[in-house]
């Protein structure tokens, strides 16, 4: 299989971590490419016509793309268990649809910020992206911190690859303050050798 990756996506960070704990990660082949919203990579267009990443090609069948797609289908491949069954399955494709909806107004930003002139840029918009970041920590922080402590789920990877994002792109913005049961849960999440491996940073 090969894994159209770029190292500073989070929703690709998301699908790599997943890899790694199901011990997988030598299976699937990283084509790291070059892309934006403006220029797409014309081999990443090829293997997904949303020319977005990720993009899972496998050896028979469809190429597969969004994350979450990805995600289910390693997960069953692999037997993981990161998607339970019964009541807890709806409590853990919310998590990551949380954690997905805070990477995805949180590259939103970073799209407004590098790819449109400055005198198109909208303050406005990037607020409000913001703001939509902030409603979904803080929801975290309150209602979703008891099932953050339980067993490790897609719900826990796609949060933690989130908060890791924030803290690349968006560090100057400080999520932390007020939110310390997350940060504490954060903090050693991150520690996991997965996301070590990952780290946008190196």
């Amino acid at each position: 299989m090969k894994l159209y990756h770029s190292p500073a996506s989070p929703f690709v960070r998301k699908v790599v971590v997943l890899l790694h704990e199901l011990e997988a990660f030598d299976a699937v082949e990283l084509a790291t490419v070059t892309t934006t919203a403006l220029a797409s990579d014309a081999s990443l267009k090829a293997a997904n016509p949303l020319a977005r990443l990720p993009a899972l090609e496998r050896p028979t069948g469809v190429t597969l793309y969004d994350s979450r797609v990805i995600t289910a289908y390693l997960d069953d491949l692999y037997d993981g268990g990161m998607y339970p069954s019964g009541g807890a399955r709806w409590e853990t494709l919310t998590l990551e649809a949380t954690g997905d909806g805070i990477m995805d107004s949180a590259v939103s930003m970073v799209y407004e910020i590098r790819l449109r002139d400055e005198a198109q840029q909208s303050s406005a918009w990037i607020e409000a992206q913001w703001g939509k970041v902030e409603r979904g920590l803080d929801a975290l922080n309150t209602r979703w911190m008891s099932h953050l402590s339980g067993p490790i789920s897609m719900g826990h990877i796609s949060v933690a690859c989130a908060l890791g994002y924030l803290d690349f792109r968006h560090g100057e913005r400080d999520w932390r303050p007020g939110r310390e049961a997350l940060a504490g849960w954060y903090a050693g999440f991150a520690k996991r050798a997965s996301m070590k491996a990952t780290d946008p940073n190196g």
